[in-house]
């Protein structure tokens, strides 16, 4: 796939991964978390894929997505930085997704969040 257009592809998996519909169900969690994901949050928690796709999910606020890029690692692994805006629980953060096409589908399999105070 041509970089920008993964670089696109990959940014609209991270904002779905932040809407509501997405981050409450866990079946379409299954399908954007690889298995084996972990993630280290910005409250200093860490997180596994089971934990994300129980019923209820991730939980629900308002976040929005800035200064995204995209670093590939290997053919088939990228890494995602972006910011966040939490505008919930009002604190920004710096972020990290490791990504891998996975039977041809791109998949989470690494999350970190890092508070920031400012975007």
């Amino acid at each position: 796939m041509d970089s920008q257009l993964l670089k696109e592809h990959l940014c609209e998996l991270e904002k779905r991964l932040l809407e509501p519909e997405v981050r409450t169900n866990p079946a379409e969690l299954e399908t954007l978390l690889a298995e084996g994901f972990f993630e280290f949050g910005s409250s200093g928690s860490v997180w596994h894929r089971k934990d994300c796709v129980e019923e209820g999910g991730v939980g629900v606020r308002k976040m929005t997505l800035s200064h995204f890029d995209i670093h590939p690692l290997a053919e088939d692994v990228v890494l995602a930085t972006y910011r966040i805006k939490d505008e919930t629980r009002m604190h920004y953060t710096l972020r990290s997704s490791i990504w891998k096409c996975i039977d041809g589908k791109w998949q989470m399999f690494f999350h970190q969040g890092t508070k920031t105070t400012r975007l």
